[in-house]
């Protein structure tokens, strides 16, 4: 049920969001999401890419810092209260949220959010035992393509 992120350290100046991105397109490797977290200096770049093997050693061979973190799916009816719902569960099962971004994908009535939980096993575990849809990988990748 969990995903793996890449999380790229980079400096916050014009074009240096560009060069990671440009690295991985020369290999070949096709972003499925992003999500982007910055100061006035720095910057966060997270990805999901289906094989976050090869993107994690080919940015760390060029130099990025580059750190892998576990991330969960979550699959949100698309309505208004849908995202209240789940984090209601959240917030009664006490699971700390550190950030969370929209993936891009849709199906009917439905939406993927991606979260990263400073527990994720436990907070896959509180979000089954409330009847929530978790997406696995595999479902994840085959729908964003």
């Amino acid at each position: 049920m969990k995903l793996q992120q890449l999380s790229i350290f980079l400096e916050n100046r014009p074009g240096h969001l560009a060069k990671p991105l440009e690295l991985l397109s020369e290999q070949g490797i096709n972003l499925l999401n992003l999500s982007l977290a910055d100061t006035a200096e720095f910057g966060i770049l997270r990805i999901i890419v289906r094989d976050w093997q090869k993107a994690e050693q080919v940015l760390k061979d060029a130099g990025w810092v580059v750190k892998l973190t576990e991330v969960v799916a979550v699959d949100v009816e698309d309505r208004p209260g849908g995202l209240a719902e789940v984090l209601q569960v959240a917030g009664r099962a006490d699971l700390k949220i550190e950030y969370m971004y929209a993936f891009p994908l849709r199906r009917s009535d439905r939406a993927a959010l991606i979260f990263r939980f400073e527990q994720p096993d436990r907070a896959i575990e509180q979000l089954q035992a409330a009847g929530g849809h978790l997406i696995d990988a595999e479902e994840l990748f085959a729908a964003a393509e």
